[in-house]
C-alpha cells in the first residue's frame, strides 16, 4: 500500500490515506461554544486531507473539560457544524466529527451548576490540568480536582447523549462520527484499570471496564448505522495519569469486540505523544501490542502518533496500518498531501498558537500556491 493509494471506508472512497487526526485548538465562537467561519476556513483549507476527522466535540455541558471547545448538542452547534461540513464538502472533502466527554478531565466552570466532574471513580487525577478561563477571560491551565463517581443512571444518560450527539452530528452533514475512547477521557477511564475501581458491571474485570464503550459504540451504531461510525483508542496511553495492568488483554479485548461491530474504520493512536509533548520513554511493549491488534481487527485501520512522511509509508508498506492520520503536520501545512506529493519542506508549527486566539497560528499558515 501507498500514501496515495485509495481506500474505502463505510460507503466513501477515499482519494488516498492521508487524513488529518482530531486537534482541539480552542476556537470556538461564544457564547455556546458555537462554530464559527473562522472554524469554517480552517477546515475548508485542509479539505485535501482523505479525511478530515473534527476535533473533539463535547456531547453535553458535563462532557466539556477545557475552554473554547465546540459542542455538538445545541441547535446553534448544529448550525455551526453544518457550515463546516457544506465547505469542506464543496472542495471534495470528507469529514467526521469526533464525540467528545472528558470525563474527570474538567473543571466546576465547565459543568451544570458548577458541579464537579465525573469519572469511572473519586480519583486524583496526578499532575491533572485542563485549560480554563480566568476572570479576565484569558486562557489558562487549572488543577483538575477530584471528580465524582457516575451512578448507573448518570452512565446511562452518558450513553443517550452520545446517541443523540451522533444524530446531531449527520443532521450537520457530517459523513461519520469518530468516537473518542482515548487520551484519558471519559470512555477511556472506564477501561483502563488505573482509573477505574468500580465493583459494579462496569468495573472490576476486562469485559466490565470495556462495557461503557461497547455500548456507546452499539447505541451510535443503532442511531446512525456502522459505515458512519469509528472509534479512537490509545492503548499504552499514559496521559492524565492513565494505564492499564494487562494492556495486552485489555485491548485485546476491545479490539476483538469492536471488529464484530463492522466499523468505517479504528484508529489506533502510537504512544509516541503524551497529550502535546513527545514521549521519549513510551513502553517498548507498544510495538508487539501494536502488531497483535492489527492481527484482531480485520477492517480498516488508522494510525497516527508522530508520524512523518517516510514512516508513514513504511507503516503502510509493511501493513501495519491503512491510514496514516497527521496532527501537527496539518495543522501547520493546509495542503499537506500536495507538499507531500511534490516532496516539499513543511512549514513549522508554532505551538504558542495551539490553543485560544484567532487567525493567527490558524488560518494563516502559507500553502504552496502561496509561493507560486
Amino acid at each position: 500500500m501507498k500514501l496515495f493509494d485509495p481506500i474505502k471506508i463505510g460507503t466513501h472512497t477515499l482519494k488516498h490515506r492521508i487524513a488529518m487526526a482530531p486537534l482541539t485548538r480552542s476556537r470556538a465562537g461564544q457564547p455556546g461554544n458555537v462554530p464559527t467561519q473562522l472554524n469554517v476556513e480552517y477546515y475548508r483549507q485542509r479539505a485535501s486531507a482523505a479525511l478530515i476527522i473534527t476535533e473533539a466535540s463535547q456531547i453535553s455541558q458535563q462532557g466539556q473539560g477545557y475552554a473554547w471547545t465546540p459542542g455538538i448538542y445545541t441547535p446553534e452547534q448544529v448550525a455551526g457544524w453544518k457550515a463546516v461540513s457544506e465547505a469542506v464538502h464543496a472542495e471534495g472533502g470528507t469529514i467526521f466529527l469526533q464525540l467528545w466527554h472528558v470525563g474527570r478531565i474538567s473543571h466546576p466552570s465547565f459543568q451544570p451548576n458548577g458541579g464537579l466532574p465525573v469519572g469511572p471513580s473519586a480519583l486524583p487525577v496526578e499532575g491533572g490540568k485542563t485549560f480554563i478561563i480566568d476572570e479576565e477571560g484569558n486562557g489558562v491551565w487549572g488543577e483538575v480536582p477530584v471528580s465524582q463517581a457516575l451512578t448507573i443512571e448518570g452512565i446511562q444518560s452518558i450513553i443517550q447523549d452520545y446517541r443523540v450527539a451522533a444524530r446531531n452530528a449527520v443532521l450537520a452533514g457530517m459523513d461519520g462520527v469518530e468516537i473518542h475512547s482515548g487520551n484519558g477521557y471519559l470512555l477511556d477511564q472506564f477501561i483502563d484499570s488505573n482509573s477505574n475501581k468500580r465493583d459494579d458491571v462496569y468495573g472490576g474485570s476486562i469485559e466490565n471496564r470495556a462495557r461503557l464503550l461497547l455500548e456507546v459504540t452499539q447505541a451510535v451504531i443503532e442511531e446512525v448505522g456502522a459505515h458512519r461510525v469509528a472509534v479512537r483508542l490509545t492503548p499504552m496511553g499514559r496521559f492524565m495519569g492513565m494505564g492499564d495492568a494487562t494492556p495486552e488483554a485489555t485491548f485485546g479485548y476491545v479490539v476483538t469486540q469492536l471488529n464484530m461491530m463492522n466499523l468505517a474504520y479504528l484508529h489506533l493512536v502510537e504512544p509516541v505523544i503524551v497529550g502535546i509533548a513527545r514521549d521519549e520513554n513510551f513502553d517498548p511493549r507498544w510495538d508487539a501490542i501494536i502488531k497483535q491488534l492489527r492481527g484482531s481487527y480485520s477492517g480498516v485501520l488508522m494510525l497516527a502518533g508522530g508520524y512523518d512522511q517516510k514512516t508513514a509509508e513504511a507503516a503502510l508498506e509493511s501493513g501495519r496500518g491503512d491510514i496514516i492520520a497527521f496532527g501537527r503536520n496539518f495543522l501547520a501545512n493546509p495542503d499537506l498531501p500536495a507538499r507531500f506529493k511534490a516532496n516539499q519542506q513543511l512549514n513549522p508549527a508554532d505551538g504558542a498558537t495551539f490553543f485560544g486566539g484567532d487567525a493567527t497560528g490558524y488560518t494563516d499558515y502559507p500553502a504552496l500556491a502561496d509561493h507560486a
